[in-house]
């Protein structure tokens, strides 16, 4: 039942992202602001709830299936590809460095800070 519960907060924090893109008309995803009002949410807690911890660990291991719709999404437009790949390549190259060098900072920040609290 908590990961139900889990589920049904994360899907409403997503819905609420969303409905504040349409009324805001930011060109930001609905989901990102749903993702930060998660973040803003934990670190106003001040901790990880367990069930959250274990409906994450339960995605993750699961994550590839998320990715099917996208590749889908991106044959129904592969003609359209053929045409603008070169941005395509360059985007998706420049958004692979960007998240293993965001990665690898936030790796380093948190080791740092939990060699911290350990001393």
């Amino acid at each position: 039942m908590p990961v139900l519960c889990v589920v049904a907060v994360l899907l409403v924090l997503q819905l609420l992202g969303e409905v504040f893109v349409r009324m805001t008309g930011l060109p930001i995803p609905g989901a990102l602001i749903g993702l930060l009002a998660l973040f803003g949410g934990l670190v106003w807690l001040g901790r990880l709830p367990a069930a959250l911890r274990d409906t994450a660990r339960h995605v993750l291991q699961h994550l590839m299936l998320l990715f099917i719709p996208a590749v889908a999404g991106i044959m129904l437009h592969f003609e359209r590809l053929a045409h603008e790949w070169l941005p395509f390549l360059l985007a998706c190259v420049a958004g692979t460095v960007i998240t293993i060098a965001v990665t690898a900072l936030t790796l380093s920040w948190m080791m740092k800070r939990q060699q911290g609290e350990k001393s």
